[in-house]
């Protein structure tokens, strides 16, 4: 009896776990695969899914034009933006997805901004007040997953898919960008992390990888520690 018990309760946490609804955030430096992870766990498993605005981003165009004039605008249109997906995604039934986080555009892009001399110091300074008041009053998320890969295979790939708009990226940037995600994940304590290095990982041709990366999700949601996937 005490053994069919166990049994029993080992088999409901299980199903809670799945049928429990979940905030997921995908996080990662520019061309580490985010997008097509997130489309691709939202697919399959029928989750509401959250994409970064691009072509319907009023200020993105006029910003790689000029970074000095448009930095404060975009980074305050994100901030508008993320918060509204926070709370569609609380408001939905589904488990939810969303690629990238909130917390990146101030820990990291802001930040790199700043550090560029292309958001001024008091503007910097107001985006960061208005930031803090906006995620006080988010839900938090359940796992932050944390897509790595080596800035080399990250040019290769944004040279690869050809988006004019990321034309002017460099090494040094991804590189800055890359340090700044290491301090950042070095502090945050929200929720669990789990880091995937996906220099060897194809999402979107190799299904097998797909149900690697899922497994690892399940996992981690279940408080299930398993060893890093490929590094």
């Amino acid at each position: 009896m005490i053994l069919l018990f166990y049994h029993y309760t080992l088999w409901h946490d299980k199903i809670k776990n799945i049928m429990a609804k979940h905030l997921i955030l995908v996080a990662g430096n520019i061309g580490a695969g985010k997008t097509s992870l997130t489309e691709r766990i939202g697919a399959r498993l029928g989750w509401w899914t959250g994409y970064e605005s691009v072509a319907d981003n009023p200020y993105l165009s006029d910003f790689y034009t000029d970074m000095h004039a448009w930095s404060f605008h975009l980074q305050i249109f994100f901030l508008g933006h993320r918060a509204d997906q926070y709370l569609e995604a609380s408001r939905d039934s589904r488990s939810s997805i969303l690629d990238r986080s909130i917390y990146e555009d101030a820990h990291i892009f802001a930040r790199a901004l700043h550090h560029m001399g292309n958001l001024a110091e008091r503007d910097y300074l107001a985006y960061r007040h208005l930031y803090e008041l906006v995620v006080n009053g988010l839900p938090r998320p359940d796992l932050l997953i944390y897509l790595k890969a080596p800035v080399p295979v990250l040019m290769d790939r944004i040279r690869r898919r050809a988006r004019n708009m990321e034309t002017g990226i460099s090494a040094d940037y991804l590189a800055l960008l890359d340090s700044f995600y290491d301090e950042w994940l070095g502090a945050f304590d929200l929720c669990p992390v789990l880091t995937i290095h996906t220099n060897d990982l194809d999402f979107v041709h190799q299904t097998n990888h797909l149900d690697t990366v899922m497994q690892r999700i399940q996992d981690k949601l279940s408080g299930k520690e398993t060893v890093d996937l490929t590094k």
